[in-house]
């Protein structure tokens, strides 16, 4: 089982891959329309929205945690 590098689910079926692409290392999730991974930017401001909706959470605090989540995936370990 493979782990996406962006967000770290796990990915178990070749439709939670990319496009449905197994050889990809991302997730449907961290993907654009055209199957490219999305920017620190792009995956930085959803992930901050889904924290800001599953955890109740202020902006600030869920933009904070999303950052801390996303420095210890592989895709993001290099950028401050």
């Amino acid at each position: 089982m493979k782990q996406c590098i962006a967000c770290g689910i796990p990915m178990k079926k070749p439709e939670d891959f990319a496009m449905g692409d197994t050889e990809k290392e991302y997730c449907k999730y961290c993907s654009r329309p055209d199957g490219t991974m999305q920017s620190y930017d792009e995956k930085l401001k959803s992930l901050t929205g889904f924290i800001l909706k599953t955890q109740g959470l202020d902006e600030n605090t869920a933009k904070a945690a999303a950052k801390s989540m996303m420095s210890k995936l592989p895709a993001w370990e290099n950028i401050d």
